[in-house]
């Protein structure tokens, strides 16, 4: 298996960190593998809050109630869309959830590939989280805040479960 591969199949989400600093270059990584997904027409209609500011991670579980682990985490990187770089005809309209999906994902596979624990916390569409990251942290109207990455080193390491279930496939037709 090469590598690749068994970063894919051995990531899990990861909720309690250390309390050991991110370097800057493991943070550029991240970036750097978000900005490198797929997008329709390459628009890339994404932007990135990196925090690292305990006070704010602390805010966040108050309008968010599933993201308790920013407590613990070291740094997050919340995922914003700017839907306005989307290109297409109104019904493709939505295609920058699909180009922030996979780019969230490029984040979160870097992250295990550096060692590093990490765990997707939506945000889209649940009103009262986007308007608590908007306000929280200054986010345009016109933008939306779509997911957001808890990011630390691992207390505990996951094991990995093969998840493949051959019933979920169908060939030529369903």
């Amino acid at each position: 298996m090469n590598e690749a591969i068994q970063t894919i199949m051995t990531r899990r989400s990861v909720r309690k960190y250390f309390d050991q600093p991110i370097g800057e270059d493991q943070v550029q990584w991240m970036l750097r593998a978000a900005m490198n997904a797929p997008s329709a027409g390459n628009e890339q209609p994404w932007e990135f809050v990196v925090i690292t500011d305990k006070d704010n991670l602390s805010k966040v579980p108050e309008f968010h109630p599933y993201s308790k682990m920013l407590l613990g985490a070291t740094v997050a990187i919340l995922v914003v869309a700017d839907p306005t770089k989307v290109k297409y005809e109104e019904e493709l309209q939505q295609l920058w959830i699909q180009d922030c999906s996979a780019a969230t994902q490029n984040i979160l596979l870097a992250a295990h590939s550096l060692g590093l624990g990490a765990v997707w916390l939506a945000v889209y569409p649940d009103p009262p989280r986007l308007n608590g990251m908007r306000k929280l942290f200054g986010i345009p109207e016109e933008l939306v805040p779509f997911s957001i990455v808890s990011l630390g080193y691992p207390v505990e390491l996951k094991q990995a479960t093969d998840r493949f279930d051959n019933t979920r496939i169908h060939r030529e037709i369903w």
